[in-house]
């Protein structure tokens, strides 16, 4: 990706990008997903299945190709919570609004709450970090606690 004139173009550049991006995974196309996202060495992601956050991302083609077969087909829009830009930082909260068919489950709601962290390394954006939730549509403190207990 071309270096940013400004950080509001930052910005937009990258909503464009990660909305692009996003539903291009929904519909299995992983490695398209990844030329696309360039993840940083350090990239963090911290899924919306819950367990330990995963470090670093494992590209091998088992992976990438196991990915491409959790992500059957989808559709997304993504919804702006906020947004917060430095020189060499941006940061995304978003709702991704979405239907899609993920691993062995029919097409359904997958909407998340999306924070997505970019650095500037060289002059080209990295995602480093990825937080997802699939709590956009909120739920009770007593099914969250059912949850924190495991």
């Amino acid at each position: 990706m071309a270096q940013p004139r400004t950080t509001s173009q930052a910005v937009e550049d990258l909503l464009r990008l990660s909305a692009e991006a996003n539903t291009v995974l929904l519909n299995g196309d992983a490695q398209r997903y990844l030329d696309m996202m360039a993840l940083a060495g350090d990239f963090t992601l911290m899924s919306p299945f819950g367990g330990a956050p995963s470090l670093g991302f494992d590209a091998t083609e088992e992976r990438v190709a196991a990915l491409a077969r959790f992500f059957r087909s989808g559709s997304a829009t993504q919804e702006v919570v906020r947004t917060y830009a430095t020189e060499d930082m941006v940061v995304l909260a978003l709702i991704e609004r979405q239907r899609a068919a993920i691993a062995d489950l029919p097409e359904q709601d997958w909407s998340l709450r999306v924070t997505l962290v970019f650095r500037r390394d060289g002059g080209a954006w990295r995602l480093v970090h990825r937080h997802a939730d699939p709590l956009a549509h909120g739920i009770s403190v007593e099914h969250a606690a059912e949850l924190a207990r495991g």
